[in-house]
């Protein structure tokens, strides 16, 4: 599960092993907090030659994710569980270092309450979105869309779909027939890689999406569905009703907009 954390409002990339149940954290984002260092890339290359020179195993244990870089692409990026990165830090001379230590802390803390009280992740998720400035009516939308698609694969489940490449097949069925693009075209449509399509979803489009899968469910639940391709009726709904209001406004609800920072070639054109 990749995700993005939040240090005193910087990004620390992470990505959480369900197996190994453990956070994996880039490692190049918490250099270029703790040392403040445009080329942390560099410092880091010099502090692995460092740690191997001294007999530190450290090294034998950084492990190596493809993560999004900041132009939109996924690229091979040196990360490390909790315990791996304490040992970096401890070799970082950092008036951060400690406050780090603290966050590295909670985030495992969080895990853990989360697992046991999953509404503390939404409520975790509520303050990053509102640190990377959703509106508070953005947010209600994407908090009750993922309560009705948490309703819907726990339903899935009950009813005999249980892979997840599964659910991506059901969910794509969904998303294709009412907005007539596949999850994959639509975030090409929106510039997206490996961005979160929900996460860049407009209002309109998170309430159609919310719609699709609530029809996809009631639907399944009347009718009894069991397995795969019973359990995919319900985006014609949602299509009927955009194709509707779509009429009667002349604005299409399936749109290019996205949540993404301008490019630096944008920047240079404004």
């Amino acid at each position: 599960m990749s995700n993005i954390k939040l240090f005193e409002s910087k990004k620390v990339r992470s990505a959480f092993n369900e197996e190994e149940q453990k956070w994996y954290f880039s490692i190049i984002d918490v250099i270029e907090i703790l040392v403040d260092n445009k080329r942390a890339r560099k410092y880091w290359s010099d502090l692995k030659s460092k740690l191997t020179k001294e007999g530190s195993k450290v090294s034998e244990k950084i492990g190596h994710l493809k993560m999004e870089a900041s132009d939109g692409k996924l690229r091979e990026t040196d990360v490390a569980d909790t315990e791996t990165l304490l040992r970096i830090i401890q070799s970082i001379p950092s008036p951060k270092a400690e406050p780090f230590k603290q966050w590295l802390a909670k985030v495992g803390y969080e895990r853990m309450q989360e697992i046991s009280n999953p509404e503390q992740s939404l409520e975790r998720a509520r303050e990053n979105w509102q640190k990377l400035g959703r509106s508070e009516k953005w947010i209600q939308q994407r908090m009750t869309g993922q309560e009705t698609r948490n309703k819907l694969t726990d339903y899935w489940k009950e009813s005999g779909v249980q892979k997840s490449d599964e659910f991506a097949f059901l969910t794509n069925i969904i998303h294709q027939e009412w907005t007539g693009l596949t999850v994959k075209n639509h975030k090409d449509l929106k510039g997206l890689k490996s961005q979160n399509l929900r996460d860049h979803m407009s209002e309109a489009e998170l309430i159609f999406t919310a719609l699709a899968e609530l029809s996809t469910r009631q639907i399944a639940e009347t009718e009894k569905a069991k397995g795969v391709i019973e359990n995919a009726k319900g985006g014609a709904v949602a299509k009927n009703a955009r194709k509707e209001l779509e009429a009667k406004t002349g604005k299409s609800v399936v749109t290019g907009e996205n949540f993404l920072p301008p490019s630096k070639e944008k920047k240079k054109l404004q």
